[in-house]
């Protein structure tokens, strides 16, 4: 027996599953915000929020996003997607003083 400083990692430490399918998680390697699509191999696959392509990220580099971060990252998308239906109907798009076109 030891005295446990020189014990190796328990299995289960050592083969801790990280955040599951549908977890939000900020990748620090990308910067980015993404909802975990499921496991490619030993890394993650993830999306973005809003759909699109997936990209790969280590699990054990990746966090879990707080409810906080992951409404504002929710309204942060919204606002992307109205944006560009605006752009792509020629409407006027917003400065953020709360005034839109010409007076």
């Amino acid at each position: 027996m030891t005295d446990g400083g020189d014990r190796p990692p328990r299995a289960r430490d050592a083969a801790a599953p990280g955040p599951v399918p549908g977890s939000a998680v900020h990748d620090p390697d990308t910067g980015r915000i993404g909802v975990v699509a499921g496991r490619a191999g030993t890394g993650l696959r993830l999306c973005p929020l809003g759909g699109g392509g997936t990209w790969q990220a280590d699990p054990r580099r990746v966090r879990l996003l707080t409810h906080a971060e992951l409404l504002s990252a929710r309204v942060a998308e919204a606002n992307a997607r109205t944006r560009r239906a605006m752009e792509m109907h020629d409407l006027p798009v917003g400065d953020g003083s709360g005034h839109y076109g010409a007076r």
